[in-house]
């Protein structure tokens, strides 16, 4: 009897790592972020989960329509133009300071080649960011968000 209650014991103890270990398998992929705030600022939105639950919250009225995009997982920015101008200009997203200006934090260059592009990504946690288009015979801007 006590060699069976060991071999119960054995198949019992297989069945409930077997058990757990499908319990963990079965955890959303998506329920851990590649960063958060400050540690983002800086990164590719391309590189990281932030562009899962992105949204556009605010564009320009620059030509095109440059968007700020916001991740609420990641609490992070970024500005993106889809591409469709045949002209050269700046994308940039900018945060507030604390007298209320702007400061651009990163920019990329639209090549005026139907492309996509966006910037990396500022910390919007506890900021107000904004989207900027600026050519060479003007700019414009998004609302802050």
């Amino acid at each position: 009897m006590n060699a069976l209650t060991r071999k119960l014991a054995t198949v019992g103890s297989a069945l409930a790592m077997a058990a757990s270990s499908l319990l963990l398998a079965s955890s959303p992929a998506s329920a851990a972020t590649s960063c958060y705030a400050s540690s983002c600022e800086g990164l590719d939105p391309a590189t990281t989960i932030c562009q899962n639950d992105a949204r556009t919250v605010a564009e320009t009225y620059f030509p095109g329509g440059i968007e700020l995009r916001y991740s609420p997982t990641c609490r992070t920015a970024w500005a993106r133009y889809n591409g469709s101008l045949g002209m050269n200009f700046t994308v940039m997203v900018e945060r507030e300071n604390a007298d209320g200006s702007y400061s651009p934090h990163y920019s990329t260059y639209y090549r005026g080649n139907g492309a996509a592009v966006w910037t990396r990504m500022v910390n919007d946690a506890g900021f107000t960011a904004r989207a900027c288009g600026y050519a060479t015979d003007g700019h414009g801007c998004s609302r802050a968000y």
